[in-house]
């Protein structure tokens, strides 16, 4: 049949009284409206009038016609309104643009509409701040109202209304409208779209629920918050695999993985912490339904539900259920809690573990309580890890601290496996496990170190705390101090806070070394004051307080109830300052309220030295709990105070309360950003950083860069560039687009915050797209932008070699070729030389990770980080980025947590990720000869000489033999001083080596490159590695276990429990080499040579760095700390040759 050519009878129809003729033409243009629409468009309204008539008895096929006009007019929302109306007639299963436009439409509207719905209770706002920030310049409160004000300059109509971060549907994490286009449906049709709208969506859900289409089931729920349509998806599923009886996929069910997909999406994808939290809650609600649930999912919810209870029940259940393998799991969620948790979670969890009551006098037999290994493996597939009394989504509200008056008495076998829990959750076994890993596998480069120290002019103060800072970077946690042993008159020339550093620089030397840590800080640490007894340098024993917190970093000991003591007896400001710093970097995270009172009541003395550190503290000390009441203090004294460093710790000290807070920040950073005051401004971009690091927040990030480009204040939009590094180190890729501009803009401040952006987002994975952005910067104009465009190129090639980018040995040459540069300027150097430190941390075992390996937020990490930018206004706080220091292993533990002897396959080169190689010593080249300069007179009467010769010779036809002397002759017609002349092949032989040099070099590099290639042509592929090797992330993909040994769950480095296949078999045990090294306390000399003749006397029998550093690093500083100035010089006559020719 030909198809119609016009419209125009059909159209005449519509207006007919005779409905068949209605009907007849509406049937006709269904079918041909895709080339009629446009003669219809005319008469469109006669259309919906038909749709309209209740009398009409083809409503819906008349609201179909009218679907597809609008559809070709592109106007998507009639268009879906109208086919939603056609009921039956719009067919979802026939494809076609139109059909799979208007389903989009659909799912969109769906989307919006569910998600105008009151957020639930999980979602609340947290309690209000009670102090009220003081007006803008203006005297406006608002944001809208504070558009004057000094972070707009230069526009009032960029900021909507209100602020991006203060929205009223501030819990909208998919706010399509914000995506291109898709506008809120107006109210008025709410009511006529929702019923038949959901019907489409339920005809979609089911035919992918037959297609077996689960996952998009479930990601349009988790956008419209629907969660018993999430529910709804995973029973499905479960329903239908156990219908069909199909085989598990790699040991998992259709359901498991779907619910590892839903996990996914939770913590990958979701930005809004409520809503994260309710899927959370939900996903645990579910796995409790599960056969055979993933005990390593469970725990990662409740690590971020932050659910105490449920974590201790989680693993007493697992010890009670017995077995290798399940006390193995348990071992490994303990783990895996002390790197994704926070002391005071660790500390309640230990506590809420199930009490051994008093012994009675008929105790159970021990086969009356353990499990045989065999059934209690076998009963795996049923076992229910979690209480089910309650079925709610919820968390289950009861505690479990009357478990122990309804328990039997534990089992031997029981107590010793909450014993071994209970000391990995303190983290000591973690600690030493790490530490001895790092003590091992030691390859930092002495001869870098040395380089330095030489290049570098120890007299000034900021290069002997660069090479001090670069030597605590590269040996963190080796406890290697050799160094300092073996430079002893360059450590004596450390004054005042270059002192205080350098012993500090031993707490990141001694990372972890929690039984020695103590007896090597003994020396340094401040003493009682006795009349006339020296106590050595106060700036040694600051620093000493400051290394000890160090040491004990993030692992509440004794070492705090130690620094908090000398805090309060300190009377000297250094003291305090390095006490601040101590006590807030080991008591981290710990909420400890007796603490924030003494750093409180040292805050109100209003010293500016002491205070920031001070602020700094409190806000470790109360690290993301969101305390308003220490919010309040500071906020208060912030603006009562004249001190800008103080200000500055405050603000530092109020982002660290906000740390993972999200929108629960929202009204502290809106109420920082509004105040005239720059620093506080500062502080809240730094809030609006922690508080949402890791989240890749729209919002967050939109906020950050009109703050770049538009406050007045340097400091600020430098920061602001700076923390899209926190807010997108997740997605590493996405940021060297999004700071490309940036680094190109006309103010340094902002160039140098993209240089820092890129080290903390791309740090440790050698990007490519960021180093070539940071290559130009290298030679930027402004020094600091230099400096910072190293200390990023250093982060981001850490653990990278030749074979893995090609570029890490350009870098590494201009790092080294900045410090020997005499026109280099200080800051650039200085920047140099941390450099060299980070890209080799750790002995080169160590990444620097802003996330844990099981994909959480590293706490200690991101913390350093952040407070490791402030480098900027006080160097000591350098060795913060200490803690952002990840060790790269794999280390294995058996059943009983012991180290056993074996390997394990890697399926790569071996040279693929091998060390890179150390710094070849270069012996010193012999001084060249210089020629001896002729004067131009000489050269004439030897010229003069020579003619006549030739002319002697010409006469008596005596002809010269020898070719030589000719060629000497003409070497010595010309000077070599004078101007250019022709070279001769003596002259080029002379100067060969001085024009081959650069091309030898540059030969050099590519035979070494060209020789790297081949080798790795010529490797096998694939090796085994020993227990303890270094495993870099990027090499976890290829790593395989065999033979005796299998891990309880997938690698992802770091601490991995074992399962013993033979356990019946005798074991190897690996070697513990940190435990034969010896330490030793220094002896407290009294006079600065006293202590360095005893130093260089005891030699090297200890090998103590530490031991032998005392001797010079306590020692008082010449002409400072309590002695009076020298006296000036007098005053000196000065007579001219005029004044005597005066008299």
């Amino acid at each position: 049949m030909v198809g119609l050519t016009s419209a125009a009878g059909l159209v005449g129809f519509l207006s007919e009284p005779d409905a068949e003729l209605q009907i007849f033409a509406l049937r006709t243009l269904n079918e041909e409206i895709d080339s009629l629409w446009t003669e219809v468009v005319g008469s469109v309204g006669e259309v919906e009038a038909l749709y309209e008539d209740p009398q009409f008895p083809e409503r819906e096929l008349a609201a179909l016609v009218a679907a597809k006009v609008y559809y070709n007019l592109q106007e998507y929302d009639e268009s879906m309104g109208f086919a939603v109306a056609a009921g039956k007639l719009f067919d979802l299963d026939h494809e076609g643009e139109f059909e799979d436009t208007i389903i989009s439409k659909c799912v969109d509207t769906y989307i919006i509409l569910s998600d105008a719905a009151p957020p639930s209770d999980a979602n609340q706002p947290p309690a209000q701040l009670n102090t009220a920030f003081p007006p803008t310049t203006n005297g406006a409160s608002s944001t809208s109202a504070s558009l004057a004000s000094p972070t707009m300059p230069f526009s009032q109509a960029i900021l909507p209304s209100k602020s991006l971060l203060s929205r009223q549907d501030s819990t909208t994490t998919f706010d399509p409208s914000l995506q291109g286009g898709n506008a809120p449906v107006p109210a008025d049709l709410r009511p006529n779209i929702e019923g038949p709208l959901q019907k489409i969506i339920d005809q979609l859900f089911e035919r992918c629920f037959r297609e077996k289409r689960y996952r998009q089931v479930v990601g349009i729920a988790v956008e419209a918050r629907k969660f018993d349509v999430i529910r709804r998806a995973i029973i499905r599923a479960s329903e239908d695999e156990r219908a069909e009886n199909r085989p598990r996929n790699n040991g998992m069910g259709q359901a498991e993985e779907l619910l590892e997909y839903l996990l996914g999406i939770c913590m990958d994808v979701v930005q809004e912490r409520g809503l994260r939290q309710e899927l959370l809650r939900l996903i645990l609600g579910l796995l409790r339904d599960v056969p055979s649930p993933d005990v390593f999912s469970i725990a990662k919810c409740i690590v971020y539900l932050n659910e105490d209870s449920m974590a201790s029940r989680l693993l007493a259940d697992l010890v009670e259920i017995g077995g290798p393998r399940r006390l193995a799991e348990a071992y490994q969620i303990a783990f895996d809690l002390f790197d994704n948790s926070s002391q005071e979670f660790l500390k309640k969890v230990r506590e809420g573990f199930p009490k051994d009551p008093e012994p009675s006098a008929s105790q159970p037999t021990d086969s009356a309580d353990k499990m045989d290994e065999d059934n209690a493996d076998g009963t795996q597939e049923t076992d229910r890890l979690l209480p089910e009394s309650n079925g709610q989504t919820e968390a289950p509200s009861s505690s479990i601290d009357n478990a122990p008056e309804t328990r039997e008495p534990m089992a031997p076998e029981a107590k010793k496996a909450f014993d071994s829990i209970r000391d990995i959750l303190s983290g000591t076994k973690s600690i030493q496990l790490n530490l001895e890993f790092l003590y091992r596998n030691n390859h930092a480069d002495v001869a870098i170190l040395n380089k330095l120290k030489d290049s570098l002019e120890a007299r000034n103060s900021i290069f002997h705390t660069a090479v001090t800072l670069s030597c605590g970077f590269m040996n963190a946690g080796t406890m290697n101090a050799n160094f300092f042993r073996d430079n002893l008159d360059w450590l004596g020339k450390a004054v005042n806070w270059s002192k205080f550093t350098a012993t500090a620089a031993l707490g990141v030397i001694h990372r972890g070394d929690l039984e020695n840590g103590q007896t090597l800080l003994k020396p340094y640490l401040p003493k009682d004051t006795v009349e006339g007894a020296n106590t050595g340098s106060v700036y040694s024993q600051g620093g000493s307080l400051y290394a000890m917190g160090l040491i004990y970093a993030n692992h509440e000991t004794f070492a705090l109830e130690l620094i908090r003591d000398h805090f309060k007896k300190a009377t000297e400001e250094v003291v305090q300052h390095g006490g601040a710093l101590g006590l807030g970097v080991a008591g981290m995270a710990t909420g400890d309220e007796g603490i924030y009172e003494d750093l409180k009541g040292v805050l109100y003395t209003d010293s500016a030295l002491n205070g920031e550190a001070v602020g700094i503290a409190m806000g470790l000390i109360m690290l993301g709990t969101g305390n308003i009441k220490a919010l309040e203090d500071m906020i208060q004294y912030a603006h009562d105070t004249q001190h800008e460093k103080i200000v500055r710790g405050l603000g530092l000290g109020m982002a660290l309360i906000m740390y993972g807070r999200q929108e629960g920040a929202d009204e502290l950073v809106n109420g920082l950003l509004e105040d005239a005051d720059p620093i506080l401004r500062y502080g809240g971009i730094q809030t609006l950083a922690l508080a949402y690091c890791g989240t890749g927040s729209n919002k967050a990030v939109r906020k950050l860069l009109h703050v770049a480009v538009s406050d007045v204040s340097d400091d600020v939009r430098r920061y602001a560039v700076m923390s899209l590094g926190f807010i997108l180190f997740r997605k590493p890729k996405s940021v060297p687009r999004m700071v490309e501009l940036l680094s190109e803009s006309y103010n340094p401040h902002v160039r140098y915050g993209a240089a820092m952006a890129l080290g903390i987002s791309c740090a440790g994975t050698g990007l490519d797209e960021a180093i070539d952005l940071l290559e130009p910067m290298i030679k930027d104009p402004t020094d600091f932008v230099r400096q910072g465009a190293l200390i990023a190129l250093s982060m981001i090639m850490v653990q990278q070699n030749e074979a893995m980018n090609p570029k890490v040995g350009t870098i590494r040459k201009t790092l080294t070729k900045a410090i020997g540069d005499r026109h280099e300027d200080a800051m650039t150097k200085f920047g140099s030389a941390i450099s060299l430190g980070i890209i080799d941390a750790g002995g080169r075992n160590c990444t620097i990770s802003l996330q844990t390996q099981t994909g959480n937020l590293n706490m200690a990490g991101i913390v350093g980080m952040a407070v490791f930018t402030q480098y900027w206004y006080w160097f000591p706080l350098t060795h913060f980025l200490s803690l952002s220091f990840t060790p790269t292993s794999v280390i294995g533990l058996d059943q009983d947590l012991e180290v056993p002897n074996f390997k394990f396959h890697s399926a790569t080169r071996p040279s693929l990720f091998d060390f890179p190689p150390e710094q070849e010593a270069k012996t010193e080249d012999a001084p060249e000869k210089v020629k001896t300069a002729v004067l131009s007179t000489t050269a004439q009467a030897k010229r003069r000489a020579q003619k006549k010769e030739k002319q002697q010779r010409h006469e008596s036809m005596d002809i010269d033999q020898n070719p030589t002397a000719t060629k000497a002759d003409d070497t010595e017609d010309r000077m070599d001083t004078d101007g250019p002349a022709v070279k001769t092949e003596g002259d080029k032989e002379n100067e060969k080596p001085d024009e081959d040099k650069k091309n030898g070099e540059e030969a050099k590099e590519g035979d070494k490159s060209e020789t790297l290639k081949k080798k790795m042509e010529k490797e096998k592929v694939g090796y085994n590695l020993d227990n303890m090797s270094r495993v870099l992330p990027a090499q976890l993909k290829f790593v395989s276990f065999y033979g005796r040994y299998a891990p309880v769950k997938k690698p992802t480095g770091g601490v991995i429990l074992l399962n013993d296949t033979t356990p019946d078999e005798p074991k190897s045990l690996l070697e513990m080499k940190k435990a034969k090294k010896p330490t030793q306390a220094a002896a407290a000399p009294e006079t600065l040579q006293d202590r360095v003749d005893i130093a260089m006397a005891r030699g090297h029998a200890t090998r103590d760095g530490a031991a032998e550093a005392a001797g010079v690093l306590t020692a008082i500083d010449e002409g400072g700390e309590g002695e009076e100035d020298a006296e000036l010089p007098h005053e000196f006559e000065y007579h001219s040759d005029e004044e005597h020719g005066d008299d």
